[in-house]
């Protein structure tokens, strides 16, 4: 993890599932590191930090001592992958105007995207992007 930063993400989420998979096409640099919010790291980072273990409502990127969540971490992470730089236009925009956005997908997310009943499991090749 030292040299990665780590993505955290709702494993049950179909929305984040999603999203991990299109960050993992897109990181042709190999630069980011997953972990489900409901593993052992995900949980032991929450309690860590005093952040709800139970419900989670941001994708939370973790890059060294200090840890980024909801349209910060979005922004953050898709400036590193190809094909996206562009987003970076979006840090004009107010936080407070960003994270209303994603609060309001995120609230959603089950809803409209769907949720499964266990995390997803990455395949063989992949499994080494995954800590725990």
């Amino acid at each position: 993890m030292e040299n990665h930063p780590v993505i955290l993400f709702d494993g049950v989420c179909n929305l984040c599932n999603s999203s991990v998979q299109f960050i993992i096409e897109r990181d042709v640099e190999n630069r980011f590191k997953f972990s489900s919010l409901q593993s052992q790291f995900g949980q032991n980072f929450l309690r860590k930090h005093q952040l709800n273990t139970e419900t989670f409502d941001s994708i939370l990127l973790v890059e060294k001592d200090q840890y980024y969540s909801k349209s910060t971490a979005a922004l953050k992470i898709g400036q590193e992958l190809k094909g996206l730089k562009w987003l970076k236009v979006f840090w004009i925009v107010p936080k407070f105007m960003r994270d209303f956005v994603y609060s309001i997908i995120s609230k959603n997310r089950y809803k409209w995207f769907g949720k499964q009943d266990n995390c997803w499991i990455p395949t063989p090749e992949l499994r080494e992007k995954f800590l725990n």
